[in-house]
């Protein structure tokens, strides 16, 4: 990880203090350097597979890391990353079948779960992989040697891009990149006096990673939860010390209802969300919720890092509610049309960055389609516009655009006009056949609306008419992802198939 080097100073400067917490166990930062050192030798010990054939220069042992949200992921992570070697964070809740084209592609010179009969286990035996089972390992605590290596360069973690129903894109990135949206990260989150942050998601998805790398960076505790669950995420919060959350408005939204008629928690003095575009009435629980905390979010992907960052409440200047921010420190933001020509200020197009932030690119699914570096810049197909005084609209995935009756419509900016309509709490937008339009568009929502006539005017108010939904259907409770999104597909399929989980509404 691009941290070995802070890591050794708090570990020599406060070894009592807590590093990471999670359902009610804890790991001091003196416990987690030794562990995570003493974890480096028994790796470099380990012989290397004669069997991978990815192209990872300067890496000798790739460690596939399917432990999901363990106390020992910190200790794993950190010896995993120590130069020469490098880490490949595999969601354990992903389908077997996924996981295991995931590991036999990466043949990695070990597989650490945190269960020795969990299916990633089983698919690492079968495939004569060592594996090792975290809170049962074959190391001397006592033992003496070198400690992590610090100031190393080059690769040092692999992940997966989210989705719910392409297979995942491997994508590697460098110790360099990291440590310089550390540095920036410091300053523009305020994280010199080391807050004591809570973040709730999947730690192999990149929020939740970077939230825990970068809280070890400041020295702070990171505080999360084996598996969600917005009451005990909740307790933690009104717990006392804690300043700081991190994480996905869905995750926000359910913690609002788990605490609903409790006392406001006013302790918390920052919430920074991602992952998805907060509406008008989240930040209005948000407040509700945490009178006192600043709200921030910011846009951003995997494969680009920090793109945007903003202030929506409790800043110098709160940013309009439909913009994602201006762009982050070291970041250019430009949009440009179909032959990446700058369009220039409101007028959408493809959003493109230039930055030093920039993944390497993709081990495998490069399709072209998404992540792409050009002449322009970086781009993940997202559209958006920006205006003059550089703030940034996203208007959705390019891959998203729906085409109904010969004129293009992005689910984003249907679902956002949607989320400012009261008793909307969230909502999700597709298209499907339609033999007259080519695709009809319909809209999912979730909350105390149930007239389907009162969300179409409201959309006719917002939109041109040929984006307003022709069906609208309400969800008692979403589907979710690992990572803590709105699982799309299930919805959609839902709506197909009929059944119980979604309902049709009527003017």
């Amino acid at each position: 990880m691009p941290i070995h080097k802070e890591l050794l100073r708090h570990a020599t400067e406060r070894p009592e203090k807590p590093a990471v917490a999670i359902d009610g166990r804890s790991l001091s930062y003196g416990e987690l350097h030794t562990r995570a050192s003493a974890i480096c030798r028994l790796l470099q010990a380990l012989p290397r597979s004669s069997r991978r054939s990815l192209d990872l220069p300067g890496v000798e042992k790739l460690v596939g890391l399917s432990l999901g949200n363990h106390i020992g992921f910190a200790e794993y992570f950190a010896a995993a990353t120590a130069s020469p070697h490098a880490a490949a964070v595999i969601d354990p809740m992903m389908p077997a079948e996924r996981i295991e084209r995931i590991v036999e592609r990466l043949a990695p010179d070990v597989l650490v779960v945190d269960d020795g009969a969990s299916p990633s286990a089983e698919i690492g035996r079968r495939l004569g992989i060592p594996v090792i089972v975290a809170g049962a390992e074959p190391f001397d605590l006592a033992a003496t040697g070198d400690g992590l290596p610090v100031d190393v360069e080059g690769i040092f973690l692999i992940g997966f891009t989210s989705g719910t129903t392409a297979e995942p894109k491997a994508y590697y990135r460098s110790r360099e990149q990291w440590r310089r949206s550390l540095d920036r990260g410091r300053l523009v989150f305020e994280l010199q006096d080391a807050p004591s942050t809570v973040c709730p998601g999947a730690l192999a998805h990149g929020l939740a990673l970077y939230a825990l790398v970068e809280a070890l960076d400041a020295g702070a505790t990171f505080h999360s939860v084996g598996k969600w669950d917005a009451g005990a995420v909740a307790r933690i919060l009104c717990s006392a010390g804690i300043e700081r959350l991190v994480a996905v408005p869905t995750h926000i939204a359910g913690i609002a209802r788990a605490w609903a008629g409790e006392p406001a928690l006013t302790a918390l003095r920052d919430v920074l969300t991602a992952g998805a575009k907060l509406n008008l009435s989240e930040v209005e629980s948000i407040r509700r919720l945490f009178p006192q905390a600043r709200i921030r979010e910011y846009y951003g992907a995997s494969e680009i890092g920090f793109m945007t960052v903003s202030t929506l409440v409790g800043g110098k200047t709160d940013y309009p509610i439909d913009r994602v921010g201006r762009a982050y420190p070291g970041v250019e933001i430009s949009i440009r049309d179909p032959d990446e020509n700058d369009v220039g200020a409101d007028v959408p197009g493809t959003i493109f960055v230039n930055s030093d932030l920039i993944a390497d690119g993709y081990l495998w699914g490069d399709d072209g389609q998404a992540f792409r570096v050009t002449k322009a810049g970086a781009t993940v197909g997202d559209l958006g516009e920006i205006d003059q005084n550089g703030m940034l609209r996203v208007i959705g995935r390019a891959g998203g655009m729906m085409i109904s009756g010969g004129n293009n419509v992005y689910p984003a900016e249907v679902e956002s006009a949607l989320k400012t309509c009261p008793g909307v709490e969230d909502a999700v937008v597709f298209g499907l056949p339609d033999a007259y339009y080519g695709q009809r568009i319909v809209a999912v929502v979730a909350g105390e609306a149930t007239d389907a006539k009162i969300l179409a005017d409201h959309c006719a108010a917002k939109l041109a008419r040929f984006k307003i939904p022709r069906e609208f259907h309400r969800i008692g409770s979403w589907p979710m992802t690992s990572s803590g999104k709105i699982a799309r597909g299930q919805v959609e399929a839902s709506v197909i198939a009929g059944g119980g989980l979604v309902l049709r509404l009527s003017a």
